[in-house]
C-alpha cells in the first residue's frame, strides 16, 4: 500500500474566526496544517463552537512560522516557535503572540480530524 497527498489540495478546509484548518487524510495519517492569525485566542475563536472552556485535542505539533503561547489547566505554560516540535495534552488555552501568523503542522490525528467542529 501507498498513499500520497498534496498538501496544496487538501481533503477538507474548516474556517474558524481568526484562522483556518486543512486536513490530509490518508490511510493510518490524519495531517493538519492550522494558521492562526494575529489576535486568534483559543478560548476566544473556538471555545463556544466546541462546547468547553479549553481545548481538549491532543497535538502533536510543529510550529512552521509565527510563535504561540500555551497555557494548561494545571498552570504549565510555554511558548513555541518557528522549527519546534511540541506534544500538548488536552486541557489548555493557546494565542498567537505578536503580529504574524502562526502557521503549525499537527500530526496528532485528532486536530485533523475534530478540531474546529461543533460538538
Amino acid at each position: 500500500m501507498m498513499e500520497v497527498k498534496a498538501l496544496e489540495k487538501p481533503d477538507e478546509r474548516r474556517d474558524f474566526p481568526r484562522g483556518h484548518l486543512e486536513a490530509v487524510h490518508m490511510t493510518g495519517l490524519d495531517f493538519a496544517v492550522a494558521t492562526f492569525e494575529p489576535g486568534w485566542r483559543w478560548s476566544e475563536s473556538l471555545a463556544s463552537l466546541a462546547g468547553t472552556a479549553t481545548c481538549q485535542i491532543h497535538h502533536n505539533g510543529y510550529v512552521v512560522q509565527g510563535r504561540m503561547h500555551i497555557t494548561m489547566d494545571e498552570g504549565g505554560e510555554c511558548e513555541v516557535g518557528p522549527g519546534d516540535v511540541f506534544v500538548v495534552s488536552p486541557g489548555h488555552d493557546a494565542w498567537v503572540v505578536g503580529d504574524e501568523q502562526c502557521v503549525v503542522y499537527d500530526f496528532a490525528g485528532a486536530m485533523a480530524k475534530d478540531y474546529a467542529k461543533s460538538r
